[in-house]
């Protein structure tokens, strides 16, 4: 008798600790992540490969936030519109789940003369498209910020050609006006290549130059690469007028960024936007 109750009891046990086994543990429940998305618009010198935008969402963009590159080599405030890319920057905006999205605008080398199709007007046609994009932007419950565009590298005696600074000047007017923050990249880039010189600011192209243009960056005057100066001997500096339409071509330039040039330029940029919105702090890595 005494043997059956402890044969029993044993398999009541066996019995218990497996049914204890077997029964699903409860799990507390998920907490929402709560996330933002940063959007990048603009034209080759922000896209991925020729600009600053792959190296920026790489390796300044914590996990928190959703970096996403929607530029595009040779457009302008007029043709990435007029061509439906800002159609897939709003639905990108308007997208669910996300509990802040920051729109970073960067236009003007494309907007420039001698573009048929992407140029416009400085002083009208450009700060109006520039205004409708903020609108749009926050219309659709996005924080726009514009960015004043990136310099270009080309020298003469020593002296940085700024020949961008009509177009960063009509950006800070409209950021004035419509207080919007802004990212001052025409005068921060161009300063630091001012200070580098020619030879160290050629570091940041594509492909190492030619010798004939490292000969030339160190007497303190840029000329422009051999292949460019055949494809265009009437204007072989003139970059605003050959730089093309769609991803720029795997050659020197003083336009376009290589690794080097992204990294620097990448940092730069969120650097500065850790100042003009410090909301946006915990998403970047200095």
């Amino acid at each position: 008798m005494r043997k059956a109750v402890v044969v029993g009891w044993v398999l009541a046990l066996s019995c218990g600790m497996a049914q204890a086994q077997t029964a699903p543990q409860e799990r507390p429940p998920a907490v929402p992540i709560k996330a933002s998305k940063i959007i990048l618009v603009g034209d080759s010198t922000t896209q991925v490969l020729s600009g600053w935008g792959g190296s920026f969402c790489a390796t300044h963009v914590t996990s928190f936030a959703a970096c996403v590159n929607l530029a595009r080599g040779g457009r302008s405030t007029y043709s990435y519109r007029a061509e439906g890319s800002w159609d897939l920057a709003l639905a990108e905006m308007k997208t669910p789940g996300f509990v802040k999205t920051y729109v970073l605008i960067q236009f003007g080398h494309n907007d420039q003369p001698g573009k048929p199709g992407r140029s416009t007007d400085l002083t009208t046609e450009f700060p109006a498209n520039l205004k409708r994009y903020v609108e749009e932007t926050r219309a659709a419950g996005a924080e726009p910020i514009l960015l004043t565009p990136l310099t270009r590298r080309q020298f003469k005696a020593g002296k940085l050609d700024r020949d961008l600074d009509a177009w960063a000047a009509a950006i800070r007017k409209v950021a004035a006006e419509m207080n919007v923050p802004l990212v001052d990249l025409n005068k921060r880039s161009a300063d630091a290549v001012e200070a580098l010189g020619p030879s160290m600011a050629n570091r940041f192209a594509q492909v190492a130059p030619a010798r004939e243009v490292s000969a030339a960056a160190l007497t303190g005057t840029t000329i422009a690469n051999p292949a460019a100066a055949a494809a265009a001997p009437s204007a072989p500096q003139n970059n605003a007028a050959v730089e093309p339409l769609g991803d720029a071509k795997l050659a020197f330039d003083y336009t376009h960024l290589g690794p080097v040039g992204a990294d620097f330029f990448s940092k730069m940029v969120a650097d500065e936007l850790a100042v003009a919105v410090p909301k946006m702090r915990p998403l970047l890595v200095p």
